[in-house]
């Protein structure tokens, strides 16, 4: 199994960080990263089963979003190389806030496993969760 690891320190209460970025169909605090955000179907982002089109090549599936956990599950469906569903299998990407209570800041983790061991998806990955996490701190801080 592979897997991936990132984690930050936001200077914003968790509530507000939480309420921006909760909407699987909204991730405008990282402009740097997402070109672009196509929500595919009926489903609004914030339903189990919403499904979005990052980049114009990862399809995304909400599996589980936790307001009292404040964390978000979701899967890669297809995406390019080294995440298409040739490369990898059973994709699932999870972010999880904490509060930092000594400053009232939010802890961040951004993690993701998947079957087929492959160190490809992990550097890629790591890249993309790094400069995602850069944008978050960025927009909420």
């Amino acid at each position: 199994m592979g897997m991936t690891y990132q984690s930050i320190v936001v200077d914003a209460p968790v509530e507000k960080v939480w309420a921006g970025i909760r909407n699987f169909h909204d991730m405008s605090y990282a402009a740097n990263v997402i070109t672009s955000l196509e929500a595919v179907g009926s489903l609004p982002g914030n339903k189990v089963g919403a499904k979005r089109l990052l980049n114009g090549v990862f399809h995304e599936t909400l599996l589980e979003l936790d307001d009292g956990g404040r964390v978000i599950r979701y899967r890669i469906d297809e995406g390019p190389p080294p995440v298409s569903s040739s490369d990898v299998q059973n994709y699932v990407g999870m972010v999880r806030l904490l509060p930092v209570t000594e400053d009232g800041g939010t802890f961040v983790e951004w993690s993701s496993s998947w079957q087929n061991n492959d160190h490809d998806c992990a550097e890629f990955c790591h890249g993309i969760y790094v400069a995602l996490l850069a944008d978050l701190k960025q927009h909420f801080s």
